[in-house]
């Protein structure tokens, strides 16, 4: 096994050693204003909708997660399965190990296997040759690629890239993919100075990645002989990337720490076209198996059916008043001069 498959199955089981299922995060700071006469009903269409023209079942989805060993290999077939029998999106892990070593690509591919006429999406890091990310586009058969934004990850890795001079690398991708492109933060949150800079130079869909959920810093600075770990708080919390985001575009994904239906339903609230999901999903497939994933997502699209009637919401999108703990309000009226356009 090569050090980069090796470093993938360390992330993995890190991902797991620092899941806590209890742990609570911005989303807790946001607070819904439920309408005693909501005059609404459960209706399972409500939360439907599409996404690059796939039709699909529910407005979150798997997030980006893993590919490029034995073990993501296993995942991403399951992944794969489950995101076709949900009718759900799935994004894959970084397939920039593809540059490298093409043998990986069956790590990836199986999940198209298990869903060919799912909403798929390919993952890039921003220093891909432009060609090369094409390649994997179309190996996959990918929907949409995702360019995952990872410098507070990249600086503790002890093997980590140093050049983060990407922008016109990222343009030569998206000119380059044929497909839709997402910019995607990984846990430490997009802010605004970076979206509206991304919009400047032509992207238009953005996963703001926040803070609350997997911690990569921490996880790097676990496999970091010297380990930086005052980095381990350094990103801007998902709630508070939400709030400072929306404002500035429509084609939102609010991802990083979603434990729950509520926070799929919060996420919306808050701006969210689209909310992402990626290790509550992944530790109960790891836990539970494939058929207690089934059941948890199963769960999540009925009760966030449940959340829409009890606030009075008959569809997306979701209009829903929110007031927000002391705390992040200060975060936010601090910095929602850097959110005007």
């Amino acid at each position: 096994m090569s050090q980069r498959s090796i470093r993938k199955e360390e992330h993995l089981a890190l991902t797991q050693m620092f899941f806590n299922a209890q742990k609570t995060n911005s989303f807790d700071q946001v607070h819904l204003l439920r309408p005693a006469l909501p005059e609404s009903q459960v209706n399972l269409n409500a939360v439907k909708t599409t996404w690059f023209g796939k039709e699909l079942a529910a407005p979150f989805f798997i997030n980006a997660m893993t590919g490029g060993s034995e073990k993501s290999r296993q995942i991403n077939r399951q992944l794969g399965e489950i995101a076709n029998k949900q009718q759900i999106a799935l994004a894959l892990g970084s397939a920039s190990i593809l540059t490298k070593e093409e043998d990986q690509l069956e790590s990836f591919y199986v999940a198209r296997e298990a869903n060919p006429d799912g909403l798929l999406f390919a993952n890039v890091n921003p220093l891909t040759p432009a060609k090369a990310a094409a390649k994997i586009v179309k190996d996959l058969q990918a929907d949409a690629l995702q360019i995952h934004l990872n410098v507070a990850q990249e600086i503790p890795m002890p093997e980590g890239d140093r050049d983060f001079v990407w922008l016109d690398r990222m343009l030569e991708i998206k000119e380059a993919a044929g497909v839709p492109v997402i910019v995607k933060e990984v846990g430490s949150g997009l802010d605004p100075v970076s979206l509206q800079k991304l919009q400047a130079a032509g992207f238009s869909w953005f996963d703001i990645g926040g803070a609350g959920g997997t911690n990569f810093a921490q996880i790097e600075n676990s496999r970091n002989p010297h380990p930086m770990a005052y980095l381990n708080d350094c990103g801007l919390p998902t709630a508070l990337a939400a709030l400072l985001a929306a404002p500035l575009t429509k084609q939102l994904i609010v991802s990083g720490g979603v434990r729950n239906p509520l926070d799929v339903f919060k996420g919306l609230a808050l701006g969210g076209k689209f909310v992402g999901v990626a290790n509550h999903f992944l530790h109960t497939l790891l836990n539970e198996g494939l058929d207690g994933l089934d059941e948890e997502i199963s769960r999540w699209k009925e009760e966030l059916t449940y959340l829409f009637a009890l606030y009075g919401q008959g569809c997306l999108p979701v209009k829903q008043p929110y007031y927000l703990d002391l705390e992040l309000k200060n975060r936010f009226d601090q910095l929602k001069q850097y959110a005007g356009k």
